[in-house]
């Protein structure tokens, strides 16, 4: 598989990192809400069948998990990425850009996550490292 490259130097490779762990958090901290029993009332007031919080809730965590730790990014990113455009536009609709129920946020993670499909999960990342294990073994 090809990998696209940015620039291969420290400072980017630790650049990358830093996004793409921002991104991984940010899902693995919004999963957590998932799992509340309480937060079904928010699916059903969006016409969500609260049948979906759990899956929602696994993608979110697992995929978060993933992004930090640089494993099946690109899979993983495109999960994610397919959820917040289900977000931007079924959950909110594109009734604002910024304010309350605005979608600016939405849109950022979802262009770090269509980057991180292109780009891949760069050299600081777990998939990296076990790709060069066997150079070491030979």
């Amino acid at each position: 598989m090809a990998e696209a490259k940015i620039r291969e130097s420290k400072l980017h490779d630790i650049a990358h990192f830093g996004i793409r762990s921002v991104v991984g958090v940010l899902f693995i901290v919004h999963s957590t809400g998932k799992f509340d029993p309480g937060f079904s009332n928010f699916f059903v007031n969006v016409g969500l069948p609260t049948e979906l919080q759990i899956p929602i809730g696994i993608l979110e965590l697992l995929g978060g998990t993933l992004l930090v730790s640089g494993v099946l990014t690109r899979i993983a990113s495109s999960l994610l990425a397919i959820e917040m455009l289900g977000v931007i536009f079924f959950i909110k609709k594109l009734k604002s850009f910024s304010g309350p129920g605005g979608v600016e946020l939405d849109l950022i993670a979802l262009a770090i996550l269509l980057v991180l499909i292109v780009t891949g999960p760069g050299r600081v990342s777990i998939s990296h490292i076990v790709k060069k294990i066997p150079r070491f073994l030979q």
